[in-house]
């Protein structure tokens, strides 16, 4: 059961990461479109750069989950290549319960009042023309939800690999490239 639900995590955040890849375009047109008009027609809005912040933002906040999902965080190599698979695993599994799953789960619960406060009362940008706010509080709360999540899904796989019930499919991946198939 508990596989099982690591299979919905890891889809969802699966879903989350490949979409927000897109904002990464968005941002791009906004600020070169930004640009030109800047330069072209010496016209230029706050809301155009906070848009971009936003859009970054967002990309970082919720593609947080599926860069772990993905393995693809970063890692202190010259040590953890030194190290056994196993050992790798092991470390993980100690180091996601231990700092990983409380740092999520505070940094989620002390985003909720943060934004919701934000959407109650409607909070505006101090810059000239600026942007509602609360869109921007909202990724931070949901990144770090999802990641919290991911975090759960990712100790227990890890432990099902441990204890032997789950393949681990790097294992597979790097006897794939190891013998070129």
């Amino acid at each position: 059961m508990l596989l099982a639900i690591t299979r919905v995590i890891d889809a969802i955040n699966g879903a989350i990461g490949r979409w927000v890849s897109w904002l990464l375009l968005a941002a791009v047109i906004i600020s070169a479109g930004n640009a030109v008009i800047r330069k072209m027609f010496d016209i230029s809005s706050n809301a155009w750069l906070e848009l971009q912040w936003y859009l970054f933002g967002t990309v970082f906040m919720l593609a947080a989950a599926y860069t772990l999902l993905n393995n693809e965080h970063i890692r202190i190599d010259i040590l953890a290549s030194s190290w056994s698979k196993r050992t790798r695993d092991w470390i993980d599994l100690i180091l996601h319960i231990i700092f990983l799953v409380p740092f999520t789960f505070l940094m989620t619960w002390l985003a909720w009042p943060w934004f919701l406060n934000s959407f109650k009362i409607g909070e505006i940008s101090s810059s000239a023309g600026g942007l509602i706010v609360w869109p921007a509080k909202a990724a931070v709360f949901f990144g770090f939800l999802l990641l919290s999540a991911q975090a759960i899904s990712e100790i227990i796989k890890r432990a099902a690999i441990l204890s032997g019930h789950l393949e681990d499919k790097a294992d597979v991946k790097d006897a794939a490239e190891v013998t070129g198939h």
